[in-house]
């Protein structure tokens, strides 16, 4: 398994996440549900009209963060935005409803994938497990 698949493993499983980036020097945060694997690379996505593609346009280094039972992983980055109409239609085929609603209204998904990414796993008490994505 790659390092990128354990954090896509990690996401899975914890179903929500929450995505973090900042708008100036304001902290935000907001939970996540897509995700996902396409030519080794872990993509995520929300629609262009949002404060948070503004905010990881503005400042490209974010941070993920999930819990999953005892475990929470970190996830950190530089956001990179990729326009590919191929990864587009996976994300039809993963999310047909929601994509059809942004069609109806004329709105435009945004995609992208974190370089330089580092992954940490952690228990409360002790790091599990660290790795570079």
């Amino acid at each position: 398994m790659t390092n990128a698949e354990k954090v896509h493993e990690f996401l899975n499983n914890a179903k929500t996440f929450y995505f973090l980036t900042t708008d100036g020097d304001q902290p935000k945060g907001r939970p996540f549900g897509f995700q996902m694997m396409a030519d080794g690379k872990l993509y995520f996505g929300c629609g262009t009209f949002k404060n948070v593609f503004r905010q990881l346009t503005a400042n490209p280094r974010v941070e993920v963060l999930a819990v999953n039972g005892g475990e929470f992983m970190r996830y950190d980055g530089k956001a990179k935005v990729v326009k590919d109409a191929a990864l587009l239609d996976k994300v039809r085929e993963a999310m047909p409803q929601i994509m059809a609603m942004y069609d109806q209204n004329g709105w435009e998904m945004g995609l992208f994938y974190l370089e330089d990414g580092h992954a940490e796993i952690r228990g409360m008490m002790d790091l599990k497990e660290e790795f570079d994505v």
